[in-house]
């Protein structure tokens, strides 16, 4: 069972979830280029310049390892990172659970996906402007939960730990790109797992990457906000341990 995490985050995001699984499954954790521990060094702009390039790191990792038939856990971008990589290889993965994914953030005709091209600019550019700042006050809006802040305390200092300018280039990636037309071809089995209240991922985009993605299962969460796997691990695990039986 793999874990990946999502934008401004690393591997520690898992630390709630991933032990219920070590003993029925071999557990990998991992950081993408720029978050956590990773080698900086191995930072491509050219590479990282489409979720593609992540994408490939996994498929990398799971040939290294000699893994096949795995099942992906993919947090927010790394929902789609995840969908990209069982299209390329797909006997590498059994089955994936997207959590909080959307395939594209910015609205289009016939599709919600929660911003409009000028929310995400300025999200850009804010970000651009200034990293430490725009953390601090995105982090707690995308945690949610306001009623726990020791929640998005943690989100906030996670995002500020990751290297600027990757994180900068990360989020244009994360936010421009548009994974819609991968979704009809995903032959894995699939779990998607929606929070309440995500300003990140709404309902309307958890519920069109349900229809997209050929018999997959959607569970909407009691959790509210975009990080489960932190406000709401007990509900997460139930609802894998459910599906992976």
């Amino acid at each position: 069972m793999i874990f990946s995490h999502g934008f401004g985050c690393d591997q520690n995001m898992w630390r709630f979830v991933a032990p219920a699984f070590e003993a029925d499954f071999k557990t990998v954790l991992f950081d993408h280029v720029g978050a956590g521990r990773s080698d900086l060094t191995a930072y491509d702009a050219g590479k990282y310049s489409s979720l593609a390039g992540y994408a490939d790191d996994l498929l990398k990792i799971c040939r290294a390892l000699g893994l096949t038939q795995t099942v992906f856990v993919g947090h927010s971008v790394s929902a789609m990172i995840g969908v990209i990589a069982s299209l390329q290889a797909p006997e590498l993965f059994e089955s994936l659970v997207l959590v909080g994914p959307s395939p594209r953030y910015i609205n289009d005709d016939g599709y919600l996906g929660g911003f409009s091209a000028a929310d995400i600019d300025e999200l850009l550019t804010s970000l651009d402007d200034n990293h430490m700042g725009w953390s601090a006050a995105m982090a707690p809006a995308i945690m949610g939960n306001p009623d726990r802040p020791e929640l998005g305390e943690e989100l906030t200092n996670s995002f500020c730990r990751t290297d600027p300018e990757i994180a900068k280039a990360f989020a244009r990636v994360t936010f421009t790109s548009d994974n819609r037309s991968d979704l009809p071809n995903v032959t894995a089995r699939t779990l998607i797992l929606q929070c309440r209240n995500d300003v990140i991922a709404c309902e309307e985009v958890g519920e069109f990457v349900h229809r997209q993605i050929p018999n997959s299962q959607l569970i909407v969460l009691n959790a509210s906000g975009h990080c489960p796997n932190l406000s709401a691990p007990d509900e997460v695990i139930s609802a894998i341990r459910r599906f992976v039986r």
